[in-house]
């Protein structure tokens, strides 16, 4: 793939959508008055641009140079992706933070990447000021993206860095008149990931690698249904500080769309979608999943009629998509009779959805394909890859439960993992997904090690294992590390197994467990609580759900069900679970239990529920013995 030759970085993008699109609507939230959010408020492009300059020429004035680092913490809003630009304007680094990430995480990137100034929302600067002292080495200001009070200033200023609100900044710098040149290969950002272990890696992404990755979601769309332009807007709520909705917000900006943002509470998302009407929604799997319970939960409490009218809406328009047709085509009838209340749920205008960071669920992937009245694309991708480096092609229903075929920018094979039986020359070719393109990251900051270790053949294995479909699509079935072998030499691909158990209807999320000293699985389940409930009910059980979750009988019952399902899925034995955990709270970001794309983080996991486990097994042996 030949990639544009007048754009040599994202400010290019957004410079030229500036000339282009100047009186569009580029950036908006929604106005708070007295504690109530009201309409959307929007900024022209004109106008950012015209702050975007002001706070570039603020960071300059304040010594920082072409190619240093800045920092943007917060949740997304309009000052997080003007801070952005900012940066791009001046040929300086920004690298995003993330609560997620922890504080000891937070002090170790402003350390560890030598951050000068730190841009992020006034609710973040007292969490920061408790490791400043341990971090003025480098960093020379702190800017808030609103208003910042005058203990919390003095407060910062006594550890010698200096602090602004974001007015106050936006009118320190001098006019500049030229903007130092951009190259392709100049570093863009530096991502830091979570991951699941150790300390955080800061993935080094340059302006070729966004260039790319907008320009394949181009190419994408000109497939999937139609490309985006000036009349498009997209609701930014995935976190600015991940890759997806960077590159998806630049590729909007580049055709003049408009960006939505979130109010940063997930009570009231639908609220704000509806709010906003948005043409474009990003989601990962937990979110999907969220909107098909919520829908099936309505149409199972309708009259009977209702649903028979919606099976038969359903299976009529399933068959045409089947036989080729496109989304708006297979039945503009019950679109508007039957589906148009979900598509009005979703604000009413969403032509285009796409779903990534976790593998999505074949039966939501088709539900909302059916009923949305929106194409749908599942993409593949990580940070190291600049987002989505697989993709399906919306309209191709037989691309459903796979991620689509490799982008435009990059290069694809499998590598054999025979510890793990993955053959990739066998006639079902499976393996580790190797990368190599344009979209892929540079290396990781300061660490040539591991570096090294993961392009030790100049392609990027990336850890996940993949299995080509016939048609050229890829399937994600595993990922390598997650293996591990029981005490009876059993290799266990523990993600697998967590994937089959959670098509029961019964459990909400599953952590499975296996020790290499013994020969079984152990699991924690954060149960439906419907269905604990409905359990009680047939049973005579009184209790609120958290007593229920630790009734002997209710775990009993829910370890069977997920044992048939894994039956029922072809799991063998030693695959089954012995002895399960009820947990009525959730897995949570905040408990540092899942990563922020809802990925399970293992070793946390098992030292939150060390002492459970521990029982589990005991309780487990002690049934085996009687």
């Amino acid at each position: 793939m030949r990639l544009p030759q007048e754009i040599h970085s994202p400010w290019d993008f957004f410079s030229g959508a500036v000339k282009k699109y100047p009186k569009n609507r580029m950036l908006g939230r929604r106005q708070v008055s007295e504690g109530k959010a009201g309409d959307y408020v929007w900024q022209t492009y004109e106008q950012v641009y015209q702050k975007v300059i002001q706070i570039g020429a603020a960071i300059r004035g304040f010594g920082v140079k072409p190619g240093a680092h800045c920092a943007i913490y917060g949740s997304n809003c309009p000052e997080w992706v003007m801070a952005m630009q900012a940066c791009n304007s001046q040929g300086i680094c920004y690298v995003p933070l993330y609560d997620t990430l922890g504080q000891n995480a937070v002090e170790f990137i402003l350390d560890h990447a030598e951050i000068s100034i730190a841009f992020m929302q006034e609710s973040k600067i007292k969490s920061i000021v408790a490791v400043l002292p341990k971090c003025t080495a480098h960093i020379k200001a702190i800017v808030s993206f609103g208003d910042v009070t005058i203990e919390l200033k003095r407060e910062v200023e006594q550890l010698g860095v200096s602090c602004f609100s974001w007015e106050e900044f936006s009118t320190m710098g001098e006019d500049i008149q030229e903007l130092p040149k951009k190259q392709k290969d100049d570093i863009c950002t530096i991502m830091y990931t979570s991951g699941t272990t150790g300390e955080p890696k800061g993935v080094i992404i340059t302006n070729r690698a966004i260039v790319a990755g907008v320009t394949t979601t181009e190419h994408l769309l000109q497939l999937t249904d139609k490309v985006v332009d000036e009349y498009d807007s997209y609701f930014s709520y995935l976190p600015l500080a991940h890759i997806f909705d960077q590159v998806i917000g630049n590729y909007c900006i580049s055709k003049g769309a408009s960006i939505g943002f979130w109010q940063g509470d997930i009570r009231y998302l639908m609220e704000d979608v509806q709010v906003m009407k948005p043409t474009i929604f990003c989601g990962v799997p937990r979110v999907y999943d969220r909107i098909y319970t919520g829908i099936n939960q309505k149409i199972q409490s309708g009259g009977l009629i209702a649903k028979h009218l919606f099976q038969y809406a359903y299976n009529y328009k399933l068959g045409n998509l089947m036989n080729g047709f496109k989304q708006h085509e297979a039945s503009p009838f019950f679109d508007k009779i039957v589906f148009s209340k979900i598509k009005e749920g979703l604000g009413g205008r969403i032509r285009l959805m796409l779903s990534g960071a976790a593998p999505l669920p074949r039966h939501i992937e088709e539900f909302m394909r059916v009923t949305s009245c929106s194409v749908l694309a599942q993409g593949y991708g990580l940070t190291e890859s600049c987002s989505g480096c697989f993709t399906s092609i919306a309209n191709v229903i037989s691309m459903i439960g796979t991620v689509g075929p490799p982008v435009t920018a990059v290069e694809a094979r499998l590598e054999s993992v025979p510890e793990m039986g993955y053959d990739a020359l066998s006639s079902a070719p499976r393996g580790e997904i190797c990368l190599r393109g344009h979209t892929l990251f540079s290396g990781y900051y300061k660490r040539p090690d591991l570096t090294e270790e993961v392009f030790s053949d100049g392609w990027f294995h990336t850890g996940d294992i993949g299995e080509w479909q016939p048609d050229g699509t890829m399937k994600i079935i595993d990922r390598k590390k997650n293996i591990f072998k029981l005490s009876q030499g059993e290799y266990v691909a523990v993600e697998v197994l967590e994937s089959a158990y959670a098509q029961s209807q019964l459990a909400a999320s599953v952590w499975v467990y296996g020790n290499s000293f013994e020969s079984f699985l152990v699991a924690v389940v954060v149960p439906e609580k419907q269905a604990i409930e409905d359990w009680a009910a047939l049973n005579g059980k009184s209790g609120d759900y958290a007593e229920l979750c630790n009734d002997p009988k209710a775990r009993r019952y829910i370890q069977d069900e997920l044992n048939q399902t894994g039956k029922k899925l072809g799991l063998r034995g030693f695959e089954m679970l012995r002895a399960v955990h009820l947990e009525p709270v959730p897995f949570s970001i905040d408990k540092d239990l899942i990563t922020p794309t809802f990925k399970l983080k293992r070793p946390q996991l098992l030292k939150h529920y060390r002492d459970r486990v521990d029982q589990l097994y005991k309780d487990a042996k002690m049934g085996t013995a009687q």
